[in-house]
């Protein structure tokens, strides 16, 4: 039986399924971040007609795999495009630690490391989502550069981060403010439509794909 999550806005949803190109073909690796309709590793992302929904298909049952709490949001992807903006604004490259706090299905940190070379580490409460993740980065020959860890993002150690990646809510990333601000000199920070708190951005700029605002911060010495 397929997991389906709550409705995501937009009116949006997503199939996953095997691997697979937009005319069917098995696919292994992601060629261009910018496809609409893409797929990674064991996933194919397919814009559906019909109810808001995430369909996950899942191996065990949905009391073996329920969050050890209830999150604090539910879980909306990012578009590949605004991933790549995201990974580009914080300047990612090989010698880089990326976290993403809420990691979903893993797109961002399997494209950091798939594209930019970086290691990658993702924060996800729903074990479903972390079985998924680790899947598709089995499956799309990056696992030995990206970990999954089940576990909360407010008290998940996240010290080793150079960049840290964020689609969260306002509320989830005031809250996070103290913990991000205590990083180490130099991490970048990119949140994706939501500022952290009374925390001032160093750089604004408009995602190309969705138009919404991702914001940069820069940790400084303290």
């Amino acid at each position: 039986m397929p997991y389906c999550t709550p409705r995501v806005p937009a009116r949006r949803a997503y199939l996953y399924s095997r691997a697979c190109d937009v005319d069917g073909r098995p696919l292994r690796r992601v060629h261009n971040t910018r496809m609409r309709t893409i797929a990674i590793g064991v996933v194919c992302l397919m814009r559906l007609g019909g109810p808001d929904t995430i369909a996950l298909q899942t191996t065990q049952s949905p009391a073996a795999q329920q969050p050890a709490r209830t999150p604090d949001i539910f879980f909306t992807p990012t578009l590949y495009g605004v991933a790549d903006d995201m990974l580009r604004l914080a300047g990612v490259g090989t010698g880089d630690v990326v976290y993403d706090l809420g990691s979903g299905d893993g797109r961002i940190l399997i494209l950091a490391a798939q594209k930019y070379g970086a290691r990658a580490v993702g924060i996800e409460l729903d074990p479903r989502l972390v079985e998924l993740s680790r899947q598709i980065a089995r499956e799309g020959e990056v696992a030995e550069r990206v970990t999954i860890v089940e576990g909360d993002l407010f008290t998940a150690d996240i010290s080793s981060a150079t960049v840290v990646t964020l689609y969260l809510s306002p509320g989830v990333n005031r809250r996070l403010e103290e913990k991000l601000r205590q990083l180490r000199p130099g991490t970048r920070i990119v949140s994706h439509q939501f500022p952290i708190g009374s925390w001032k951005p160093d750089r604004v700029v408009r995602a190309e794909d969705d138009r919404t605002d991702l914001f940069l911060w820069t940790v400084r010495p303290r």
